[in-house]
């Protein structure tokens, strides 16, 4: 699942378009292999907890972070909070986190 980062970037990047940012992201990890509940789930929960600012935040250090991914096919629940992390602002990390956790994604 490590295309998750992957797909927040473009749901961060892309707000601008028609889709709520709950439904890009949802669709985007979907994409890449997580099941459409927990999807949706990850998708409705950051969407709603987070800025649009912590959004594309989180898509910026999420593409830095794919740049050199050897296994670029895969993203782990505990790659997405790792990079959640690397963000200064704590509020990414701990929704990123309750996300993961509340939504069954595995990390």
């Amino acid at each position: 699942m490590k295309k998750t980062l992957s797909i927040i970037t473009v749901a961060a990047g892309g707000l601008a378009a028609c889709a709520a940012p709950s439904m890009r992201i949802s669709d985007g990890l979907q994409r890449y292999g997580l099941d459409q509940a927990r999807s949706q789930c990850v998708g409705d929960r950051l969407g709603r907890e987070l800025s649009f600012g912590q959004l594309q935040q989180l898509g910026k250090a999420a593409a830095a972070y794919r740049r050199d991914d050897p296994n670029p096919g895969q993203l782990t629940g505990g790659d997405l909070v790792r990079v959640a992390g690397e963000i200064k602002d704590p509020k990414v990390a701990l929704e990123v986190g309750k996300a993961a956790a509340t939504c069954g994604v595995v990390l």
